[in-house]
């Protein structure tokens, strides 16, 4: 219902108008973050499409407009997206993280994402990429130590929880591996993790 409110509010608001909302390329931007938090990458490039004639050259969107195509695997397109110059919280290079992590670029990811996590370490999310990076570079006890970080961080966070359970069953510490799914209480988990590790042992 609240998307809802927020397209019928961003429709209300013709490109035209004189004025708008101070709030409104909040609410866009909300919106666009919103559809690719629900799995709608298309949904998020449509608003994206229309955020860009009323916000042309937004660095924020440009970051987002990478993401959205990341999630639908269309790499040559993300990659021709031209990006804005770094900003503060270290947002332009976890997105080049994103795009050497798409073409299996592990180690070059894994440095990006170490800056983006420098430049914002209380947030997670740049921690857990660059574990999950390093652990497809092979390197298990980095990957271990950066997803704790981030699970120290976000110990909620199902995919910081799955990637660290995931570092721990490649570095065969399955005692605490082991822990770590009792705590999880999901039965299907532990075939989901065995066959992930499996498949990256593989080269996969």
């Amino acid at each position: 219902m609240r998307r809802l409110m927020l397209a019928a509010m961003l429709i209300a608001a013709a490109p035209g108008q004189a004025e708008e909302a101070p709030d409104t390329r909040g609410l866009y931007l909300q919106l666009i973050h919103q559809a690719r938090a629900d799995g709608r990458p298309r949904a998020a490039l449509a608003y994206l499409d229309d955020f860009e004639r009323r916000y042309p050259g937004d660095a924020e969107a440009r970051l987002l407009r990478v993401n959205s195509l990341l999630d639908l695997k269309q790499i040559d397109a993300a990659e021709a997206v031209a990006l804005p110059p770094e900003t503060a919280s270290g947002g332009v290079s976890a997105v080049r993280g994103h795009l050497l992590a798409a073409r299996g670029r592990w180690d070059e990811a894994a440095a990006c994402y170490e800056r983006a996590s420098r430049a914002s370490p209380a947030d997670p999310l740049p921690r857990n990429a660059l574990g999950y990076a390093l652990l497809r570079a092979g390197r298990i006890g980095a990957a271990i130590e950066a997803l704790r970080g981030a699970s120290d961080l976000a110990p909620q966070l199902a995919v910081v929880r799955n990637n660290l359970l995931l570092a721990l069953i490649m570095g065969g510490r399955r005692d605490e591996a082991e822990a770590g799914l009792r705590r999880a209480g999901d039965g299907a988990l532990r075939q989901k993790l065995a066959a992930e590790a499996a498949r990256i042992g593989k080269g996969g």
